[in-house]
């Protein structure tokens, strides 16, 4: 596992030093993202010098676009993610409203200062600098006059499509779970706080776990999911609800619930993880408390027999 550096004050940009940096934002952390990382990677070892990735403390939407964003994992799991790469290191910029309003050649000369990398790799689209009028053009023409290299990746296909945030997003939304998975390699996942929720689950018979998910985190569509929940280190199969159940819609806010087989603790309060496996079916409205407590427990025993503890 790479160290991941957070910049501030004390940071030694020496760590840049002839290295083969990998530049960009990463979300999810998908098969595109690992294309460029690799390539860095690749320069670093035919070179013998570090490979380094570089990004963001933050996803730049989450703070000029806060309202259109969806992230595919939490600023820390993506930090992680990349420092489990083959790489040497992890550099974390923080990102703020005035670094973002350097003109593209000062936000490059504040991240590197007097020190210059082997090379950098980014994406063909990547953007920097105010307005984010910065380009891999300006990038080659900024790293030219201080002989270092820069390099700008087409986006990289799979089955004849580029894989990208957008297009993980979109699977997700229509709950094509397994199909995310492929691109992301590695299971879709959230975090979140157990509440005290609105106990109809346990009124019927099945207690759930009421999850608060942030909703820049919760990329996934409405529907009944088949899942895992890690509990205090230990993983259970579940059936998860996401999103309003029409049923309840004059008296129920939009949330995430989970029912954990054979899980009986009280874990108010706790954050659990949650693994999505499979969609089973889109929200419903039922006619009667009846078929509601028959679909639930078909969808409970689906996941029961399915998913191996």
């Amino acid at each position: 596992m790479a160290h991941v550096y957070r910049v501030d004050e004390s940071f030694d940009r020496g760590l840049f030093e002839r290295a083969s940096c990998a530049f960009g934002v990463f979300d999810g952390v998908h098969r595109g993202h690992r294309f460029i990382i690799g390539q860095a990677v690749k320069a670093a070892r035919a070179e013998k010098c570090r490979a380094v990735v570089v990004t963001f403390d933050i996803d730049p939407d989450e703070l000029f676009a806060p309202d259109q964003l969806k992230k595919l994992m939490t600023n820390e799991r993506r930090l992680s993610a990349l420092a489990s790469l083959d790489v040497d290191a992890v550099v974390a910029l923080p990102f703020t409203r005035d670094f973002a309003a350097l003109s593209p050649a000062a936000f490059l000369d504040q991240t590197f200062c007097d020190v210059v990398p082997s090379s950098i790799h980014v994406g063909a689209d990547f953007r920097f600098g105010s307005q984010a009028a910065g380009t891999v053009e300006e990038l080659v023409r900024w790293g030219e006059s201080r002989g270092m290299a820069a390099f700008g990746y087409g986006l990289e296909l799979f089955d004849g499509v580029p894989v990208t945030s957008t297009r993980i997003r979109a699977l997700l939304q229509k709950g094509d779970i397994a199909a995310a998975e492929t691109l992301l390699c590695a299971p879709y996942r959230i975090e979140g706080e157990v509440l005290h929720g609105r106990a109809e689950g346990r009124d019927m018979g099945f207690r759930t776990a009421n999850l608060s998910i942030d909703p820049l985190l919760l990329a996934v569509g409405e529907g009944v999911y088949a899942a895992y929940a890690t509990v205090e280190g230990e993983r259970y199969p579940c059936a998860l609800s996401v999103g309003t159940s029409p049923t309840f819609a004059d008296e129920a806010r939009a949330n995430v619930e989970a029912h954990l087989i054979d899980f009986s603790g009280t874990i108010y309060g706790e954050t659990i993880e949650i693994e999505f496996v499979r969609r089973l079916r889109p929200m419903m409205k039922f006619d009667s408390k009846e078929e509601l407590i028959e679909t639930v427990q078909g969808n409970i025993n689906w996941v029961r027999e399915n998913l191996a503890r």
